[in-house]
């Protein structure tokens, strides 16, 4: 596929949609690989979806309408990179008290490549997105975050909070190895469905989890670590700050064959 499209309701984008999403910066998205016609983590993408509808505009939109609206952008193409979001033409910042079942609108993208494809150099900033438990679409801050740690010389920024708990990064989670244990860090964050998707067939990948607070001032606790999110299953981390981490290649295959093991979902 080498063209992107935009539909919003099942027809195609207007400018007047368009406008007022550029302007009005309120509203949530997921998104995620579309592989021969089926999603992992589709369902839930879909609650994702639902939980936000529910909590920006007071109404959802019905998970069933929503798998048609994908159905119908994604047409005839079986592979590509799809993003829905809701918003609502009703809500601005002079009037944001409107609820009601917010419009939906469907990106359709050429396949995404993996975020890191060679161990990732993470920069540890102080962040916290707003109302973590939901995707929103106030991203300035998870961009400049990452900008800035490219400025600095890094791949990606990870997040942590005033005293040093550390959360997710900029599109991603992350997750720590030891030995053959997952550390997942316990702080608020936004679950990735990747995160979920592999936090279900650990078991049957040979390696055992928990999750607990993960402080900055003691990563030399672990022995690897890796992101995930829908573009990247599992990517490895080389180094955080100045702590190095020269192993988890061998756990990252079998990190990535617990994503593996999740079904694809037809949309």
């Amino acid at each position: 596929m080498s063209t992107s499209t935009l539909w919003i309701d099942g027809a195609p984008a207007t400018v007047e949609d368009l406008a007022h999403q550029a302007l009005v910066n309120y509203g949530a998205y997921t998104s995620f690989a579309v592989s021969a016609a089926a999603v992992r983590g589709l369902d839930r993408h879909l609650a994702r979806l639902t939980h936000a509808g529910t909590a920006l505009f007071g109404a959802a939109v019905p998970e069933d309408r929503v798998r048609a609206l994908i159905r119908q952008a994604l047409g005839d193409r079986p592979d590509a990179f799809v993003r829905v979001s809701l918003f609502s033409r009703d809500v601005s910042p002079r009037s944001p008290a409107h609820e009601g079942v917010p419009r939906v609108m469907v990106g359709v993208f050429p396949p995404a490549p993996p975020l890191g494809q060679i161990p990732l150099r993470l920069q540890v900033q102080t962040y916290a997105r707003e109302t973590p438990d939901l995707k929103h679409v106030a991203t300035m801050g998870l961009i400049r975050a990452r900008r800035q740690a490219r400025l600095a010389g890094y791949d990606d920024a990870l997040f942590a909070d005033p005293d040093g708990r550390i959360s997710e990064g900029s599109l991603w989670n992350i997750g720590f190895l030891r030995g053959d244990m997952v550390i997942w860090p316990d702080a608020p964050m936004l679950e990735g469905v990747s995160q979920a998707l592999i936090k279900g067939h650990l078991k049957e990948a040979g390696l055992s989890q928990e999750s607990r607070v993960v402080t900055a001032g003691a990563l030399t606790d672990f022995d690897g670590a890796f992101i995930t999110n829908s573009a990247t299953p599992a990517c490895a981390v080389a180094a955080i700050g100045d702590v190095v981490f020269s192993g988890g290649m061998d756990r990252l295959d079998r990190v990535t064959s617990a994503w593996l093991r999740a079904e694809p979902q037809p949309v």
